[in-house]
């Protein structure tokens, strides 16, 4: 790992949280009250403990934004706009991964945002961290392209030099590459050490091919939350078993089993039949706090208590996210931390 250039760990102090409004040129058009609902609360946590960047699509967006989030009493000197073109919200995907220097400079990385392998049209997504970075919105930082298809919610790391991901993710957006050829290439634009694969987990409605941010999370250099399946007669309890297996076989560097935190199950929600992908595993660390996804289940305490075993020094704040998982994603996907000092006041 390059001393000088380092990918922080979510836990790190941030400068903020950046997400996009949603609005009727999104694919939230159909349920937007809904989903508008779940953009406030967030917020509203988000800015008790840090400020928030919310890219608008223009003006009369911002406008309503605004109103909707001060008709809420959310802290609005903690709230930035910026406007910028986007297909859709999901940030985690589209927004900067961010390296930071020993001087304080930065590097965002500016990975290619297929749609997750075309599956969606992507285009301006995909310009993203460009329009920011133009916007200047950032301190001291430069954008590094890189011609490769990589979602933030593909990856985690320790901030030490570990990254975790998924095969099935990774081979699907790159199906002619090798296991070796991908670890390099990601540890050096990331500047890891090594890279821990997991072969297996998944959620069905998850149009992302095992995003590791829905499956396992680090929650310390030697600790992993990861969300789990006690059902035997549900039908991911053998695949989520197997992964529970394989982070169970992982070694830290320095050779020692990972802690393991597993996460409750939710009972299946489903929306005309089709089974949602409501993971406890896509929470977003935050200075002092851990937002998780609430979907009015009788397992959202019981997750809730995990996550303080996990993150002792934290607040627990639940997050409703059930109109998320109606376009297959949750809190973490609709989020990107900004490290400190990355955000211009």
């Amino acid at each position: 790992m390059n001393e000088t250039l380092r990918f922080p760990a979510e836990w790190e102090t941030q400068s903020g949280v950046l997400i996009a409004w949603p609005n009727a040129d999104t694919d939230w058009a159909e349920r937007l009250a809904e989903v508008e609902e779940t953009y406030i609360a967030l917020v509203s946590a988000i800015t008790r403990f840090q400020p928030v960047l919310i890219c608008v699509a223009d003006d009369d967006i911002e406008t309503y934004a605004e109103m909707r989030l001060r008709s809420n009493r959310v802290e609005m000197d903690r709230v930035r706009f910026v406007t910028a073109a986007y297909d859709d919200t999901w940030l985690r995907d589209s927004g900067p991964i961010t390296l930071k220097r020993a001087d304080g400079s930065f590097q965002l990385l500016d990975f290619r945002f297929t749609g997750w392998g075309g599956k969606f049209e992507a285009s301006l997504d995909d310009q993203l961290v460009g329009v920011l970075d133009q916007a200047q919105v950032f301190n001291n930082a430069q954008v590094r392209s890189i011609p490769f298809a990589l979602e933030g919610g593909a990856i985690d790391t320790d901030g030490a030099g570990t990254l975790l991901t998924t095969w099935n993710c990774l081979h699907e957006r790159h199906p002619d590459r090798d296991r070796a050829s991908l670890s390099a290439d990601m540890a050096a634009w990331m500047q890891q050490d090594r890279v821990l694969w997991l072969d297996h987990g998944y959620l069905e409605g998850d149009d992302t091919d095992a995003h590791i941010d829905t499956l396992a999370r680090f929650a310390s250099v030697d600790s992993i939350v990861y969300q789990n399946c006690d059902d035997p007669q549900d039908s991911h309890y053998a695949e989520l078993q197997a992964m529970g297996a394989e982070l169970a076989a992982l070694r830290t560097s320095d050779g020692q089993p990972y802690r393991l935190f597993p996460l409750p199950w939710a009972e299946p929600v489903l929306d005309e039949g089709r089974r949602l992908a409501a993971s406890y595993a896509n929470f977003l660390i935050i200075n002092g706090a851990v937002l998780m996804p609430a979907y009015g289940d009788v397992a959202d305490n019981a997750a809730r208590d995990v996550l303080a075993q996990a993150f002792p020094d934290r607040e627990i704040v639940q997050v409703p996210c059930r109109s998320l998982i109606w376009q297959n994603g949750s809190l973490h996907c609709i989020t990107m931390q900004l490290p400190a000092g990355l955000l211009k006041n």
